[in-house]
């Protein structure tokens, strides 16, 4: 993998993909009281249905530091998960995912991408607005608060 290539994971990809989602979630537990959702997702699961596209590392190696879990919808594309491994924070990893779902939601012929996040994830709350997202509501849904965000491609 090139350091700028984002592509579809394969099941080699699985314990990359639980490693990079752990680390760049952990710190969120003691935080909001509970294991935030994308850590106890089936990444398995996922990468067998397509969801989950992972890239290297832009400073060089073919090492999955980041990932993206999507699913389209009939009128949107959901952006389930960004995670990027915190050793590469920094480097635009998270820039290149988020644009990188943008362009994938247009291929499928989507002009929306929605998502959530917890409300206590704050960092959250500066990044997604630079991107273009906008608030549309807070919500409970069940142990966890959320904020929900869509993003109108176009």
């Amino acid at each position: 993998m090139t350091s700028e290539e984002i592509r579809p994971a394969t099941a080699a990809d699985v314990p990359a993909v639980k490693a990079v989602t752990d680390a760049a979630y952990t710190h969120y537990i003691e935080r909001i009281g509970l294991v935030p959702r994308p850590m106890e997702a089936d990444h398995a699961a996922n990468v067998a249905a397509g969801k989950v596209f992972v890239t290297g590392d832009p400073g060089g190696g073919a090492a999955v530091v980041g990932l993206v879990v999507v699913e389209a919808f009939a009128d949107h594309l959901f952006l389930d998960s960004v995670a990027v491994h915190p050793d590469a924070h920094g480097r635009g990893v998270g820039r290149r995912l988020l644009h990188f779902v943008d362009a994938h939601a247009r291929a499928l012929g989507l002009s929306e991408v929605r998502l959530f996040t917890h409300v206590m994830m704050w960092e959250n709350q500066r990044i997604y607005p630079r991107y273009g997202y906008e608030l549309v509501e807070r919500r409970a849904d069940g142990p966890y608060e959320r904020l929900h965000y869509r993003k109108r491609l176009g």
